[in-house]
């Protein structure tokens, strides 16, 4: 096993072990404000919780960042470990939901995503799709460093990443932004409406195709020094 490869093993549990805290402290709140559905059971406003949530997750964002800067040595390995800690940290806390409380039942059960800088919602589908192209994008990135590959985006294909990750902001983040203006009280009290899933795949797919663009010479390589 190589050294990258070893790396990607190590920080992969690091991301395991981090969303079994994350989704136990999601259990926690749960039980303290008696949420059963979160579409049903819409927790009281309180500003304190509110703004110590937002600081647990951009804390989340900072741990994140912080093994990638510390697993690679330049900064593509070092954004390629950090994407791929997030794609495994996000997996995982859905699967650890599932073993501590039987929830999600189906992946199209919707789910409170996340709260920077608008309350996302979504099937939980549609964050674990992101999450598997960020494990197979990140591995890639950190094994292009190994092999000496650089990687060179066209403006075409920034343009297509930019693109596609606006459209499933903004299909994560749709009935926030048509609450706006709206004080953090409002905001927390949101329901989901429809999910738009041609918005959100037509991003997604976007990003796909930057990703397979750029990613698909350090693939093609790696294979080959496998073989």
């Amino acid at each position: 096993m190589t050294k990258p490869s070893k790396s990607l093993l190590w920080v992969g549990l690091f991301a395991v072990a981090m969303a079994y805290l994350e989704s136990a402290v999601v259990v926690y709140l749960r039980r303290l404000y008696g949420i059963n559905d979160l579409i049903q059971s819409v927790s009281p406003f309180d500003p304190q919780i509110g703004t110590i949530e937002l600081g647990r997750e951009a804390a989340t964002l900072v741990m994140l960042l912080s093994v990638g800067w510390i697993a690679g040595k330049k900064f593509t390995s070092r954004l390629g470990f950090a994407v791929f800690a997030f794609g495994i940290w996000d997996i995982f806390y859905y699967i650890w939901l599932r073993v501590f409380i039987g929830w999600p039942q189906t992946l199209l059960d919707p789910d409170l995503l996340f709260l920077i800088p608008l309350p996302w919602w979504g099937p939980i589908l549609s964050p674990v799709l992101v999450a598997l192209l960020m494990v197979f994008g990140g591995a890639i990135m950190v094994l292009s460093e190994e092999h000496e590959i650089a990687i060179r985006p066209t403006f075409a294909d920034w343009g297509a990443l930019a693109g596609g990750i606006l459209l499933m902001l903004y299909a994560f983040m749709t009935d926030a932004l048509s609450a706006l203006p709206a004080n953090a009280q409002t905001l927390s009290q949101l329901k989901p409406s429809v999910f738009n899933w041609p918005v959100f795949l037509i991003g997604f797919a976007m990003v796909v195709l930057f990703v397979w663009r750029i990613e698909k010479p350090i693939l093609q390589k790696t294979l080959r020094r496998l073989n």
